[in-house]
């Protein structure tokens, strides 16, 4: 039996992670981390007082000691700047998978080995297979429409041998079938929706809030002007709503293919397999992690390039400090700044961030 911190969120999937080790005779402690409070005047709602209570009545309820750990301060220097630089520079972070690497299985496992607990558990839907030499490999969840493993793509070997997933062989229904059998307080809550530290806030009204305008031209493919944008930060590769500029065709929408730093040019086309810019087959991808073996010769794997994406077969070449990635099929809105996971099978074996898209023309 081991000495586990579990990582109580308010939500019904992390509780009943809690409620499944004291079942199996874990020492078990319940910690609500803080990691962000909505002080700024910022439109949307960001419930962190509620999550702290729901989460204190599934301890309560359980009979496991509770804390809130504040890691305010932490999210602050590791994930909001490096969300709002990504966004100055024109890429498209991903803050989820960040959270997990640098405060869930980053700060917090520092802070809870020096509470002296052996492991941290969360309610992520991913699972672990240990082997005999003692290393992890992280697999899909069971349930494949709440596999969260590509949000683990950028987790090492020792934060893997640290981590628990309890639920991760369950699938969503029977996660709420154990929280209605063990009682627990919030068996019937609905899940959130919110981007990892933001609560409900939208990601939008959270960068006009911290990112100044830099207002520039929308064109089209043909270079002419159809429109103007408050700032560059505010858009996606592949974004099809809130552009601001209505399509020339009845049922048909345009969707952002380029973004210009250097002139501030938001480019759009109307969203058309054959709009230049809009699908790729070659990337190239930088910032590497490897969950267990690295991958230092060409190889071909499967790729999920954004969440719910379903997985493609990709070829891998591995340069000195990246890999150069074809895809067999062309992918639609490859975002520089998003991360990229890498599968054998059910199997995660890495991931990385894109750092370039080389376009169909």
């Amino acid at each position: 039996m081991e000495k586990i911190l579990v990582g109580l969120s308010g939500g019904v999937d992390s509780a009943v992670a809690a409620g499944l080790l004291v079942e199996q005779g874990h020492e078990v402690t319940g910690a609500y981390m803080k990691n962000w409070i909505n002080a700024d005047d910022i439109p949307g709602e960001c419930p962190w007082e509620q999550d702290v209570a729901d989460a204190q009545q599934v301890a309560e309820h359980l009979g496991i000691p509770f804390r809130v750990v504040d890691l305010t301060r932490e999210y602050q220097n590791k994930i909001v700047n490096y969300l709002l630089d990504g966004y100055e520079k024109g890429i498209t972070p991903n803050p989820d998978v960040m959270c997990n690497r640098e405060m869930k299985f980053g700060v917090f496992r520092t802070y809870a080995e020096a509470e002296g607990f052996a492991a941290v558990a969360t309610g992520h839907y991913a699972q672990r297979q240990v082997h005999e030499d003692g290393s992890v490999d992280l697999l899909e969840g069971a349930d494949p429409h709440k596999d969260q493993s590509y949000f683990l793509a950028m987790m090492t070997q020792e934060q893997l041998r640290a981590a628990r997933f309890p639920i991760g062989h369950l699938e969503k229904p029977a996660v709420r079938e154990k929280a209605r059998e063990l009682k627990l307080p919030v068996a019937e809550k609905k899940d959130s929706q919110g981007i990892c530290f933001i609560g409900q806030v939208k990601m939008q009204d959270f960068l006009r809030a911290y990112v100044p305008d830099q207002p520039g031209k929308i064109i089209n493919l043909a270079g002419e002007q159809v429109g103007q944008h408050s700032g560059l930060h505010l858009f996606t590769l592949g974004q099809r709503k809130g552009i601001g500029v209505a399509s020339p065709h009845h049922g048909e929408a345009y969707v952002v293919v380029e973004k210009r730093s250097d002139t501030k040019e938001l480019v759009i086309a109307l969203d058309r397999e054959e709009s230049p810019g809009l699908y790729a087959r070659g990337c190239r991808i930088g910032q590497l992690n490897w969950t267990r073996q690295k991958i230092d010769s060409p190889a071909t794997l499967l790729a999920r390039p954004r969440y719910r994406a379903k997985k493609e077969e990709v070829y891998l070449s591995p340069e000195s400090d990246h890999l150069s990635l074809t895809f067999a099929e062309p992918q639609r809105a490859l975002a520089p700044g998003q991360i990229c996971a890498f599968y054998d099978d059910s199997t995660l074996v890495g991931g990385g961030v894109f750092q370039e898209i080389y376009a169909e023309s």
